[in-house]
């Protein structure tokens, strides 16, 4: 792939010198996270989407879960240490890490972020995150992406 085709994350992970595997899906029509599963012939339970919340104390935090499950803003308070969190406004996602809504990798944010993964992600061999870009994404083992981004793992979904 042309250098100037990576993204961010792929640059961070490639500056570790950490193994990944890019993978690129061209159907426009897949908006969701499932429909992004489902270009990449995966299990939903092995792609995760990104999400970025903001809790009670003005702090942000970062939360990754199975494309096809739903947040819970409380589980994810209690896990972060906060009263309370809610999703940030998508008008703020570009400035606060550097990514557009539907292509924000927990990799090469502007800013590290404290970050958490739903429980299960350690039964696989590999995950899949985004790559930074709609319609790009990374797979690679969790530990991998824990030597970049110190993901914590805890139960954050309804």
């Amino acid at each position: 792939m042309a250098k100037d085709n990576k993204t961010n994350a792929m640059r961070k992970l490639d500056s570790m010198k950490i193994e990944y595997k890019e993978h690129y899906y061209t159907d426009t029509d897949a908006v969701s996270g499932v429909d992004t599963a489902a270009a990449l012939g995966e299990d939903p339970e092995r792609v995760f989407k990104t999400l970025v919340t903001v809790g009670k104390s003005g702090s942000h935090y970062v939360f990754m879960i199975p494309v096809a499950c739903e947040l819970d803003l409380k589980k994810a308070a209690a896990a972060a240490g906060e009263k309370s969190a809610a999703m940030i406004k998508s008008k703020e996602l570009l400035p606060l890490t550097g990514y557009i809504h539907g292509g924000c990798s927990p990799i090469g944010m502007k800013k590290q972020f404290r970050t958490f993964i739903q429980k299960g992600a350690e039964n696989y061999e590999t995950i899949y995150c985004s790559g930074g870009k709609i319609g790009f994404q990374i797979e690679l083992s969790l530990e991998s992406l824990q030597k970049v981004v110190p993901v914590e793992v805890a139960e954050i979904i309804k």
